[in-house]
């Protein structure tokens, strides 16, 4: 579990720095452009729409499309949230200078979304149960045979059309028939 929370983490820490980054050099370090606070809140939707795609059960595994996608959708819900938390209650960060300094949190695209990201990442990772191996004899689990396959015999036990009586004993189910 800690392993999966890990690497959640990581991979989020990653999305979101790269984004990030990228989004920084394009604006600039801060969100205080006209309609900053609708560029934070793109880039944090972003941010966890690429999060739920590659975080925990990655969109290229087998079976994970539909989950890839839903975790894609709340992951855009729960970024652009946890950017108004943060625009709203997040403390100052040590900031660009022509900045005074220091900085609102949600206002540093650089700082702001590979926290986001990483928060969730880690979710995303933690909610990514591996399946269980099935039990032996459980259904669905036995081997199966093409059409038109001669069933396959244990050793010691005659063909089914084999002439002498004792047939009966050494194949039960066909004794049954």
């Amino acid at each position: 579990m800690l392993r999966r929370l890990i690497a959640g983490m990581v991979v989020g820490l990653f999305v979101g720095g790269a984004l990030g980054a990228g989004l920084a050099r394009l604006i600039g370090t801060s969100f205080l452009l006209p309609g900053g606070v609708f560029v934070a809140l793109g880039a944090a939707a972003l941010v966890g729409v690429l999060t739920g795609l590659v975080a925990g059960k990655p969109i290229w595994a087998e079976g994970a499309k539909v989950e890839a996608g839903l975790k894609a959708f709340v992951g855009a819900l729960l970024g652009a949230g946890a950017m108004l938390a943060l625009r709203r209650w997040g403390g100052d960060f040590p900031g660009p200078e022509w900045l005074g300094g220091t900085a609102p949190l949600g206002q540093l695209p650089e700082v702001s979304l590979p926290l986001i990201a990483a928060a969730l990442g880690a979710l995303f990772g933690l909610d990514n149960v591996p399946d269980a191996a099935p039990a032996p004899g459980a259904v669905g689990t036995r081997k199966r045979v093409a059409a038109g396959a001669p069933p396959q015999r244990a050793a010691g036990v005659a063909p089914a059309d084999a002439a002498d009586e004792d047939s009966a004993e050494l194949d039960p189910p066909r004794a049954r028939r």
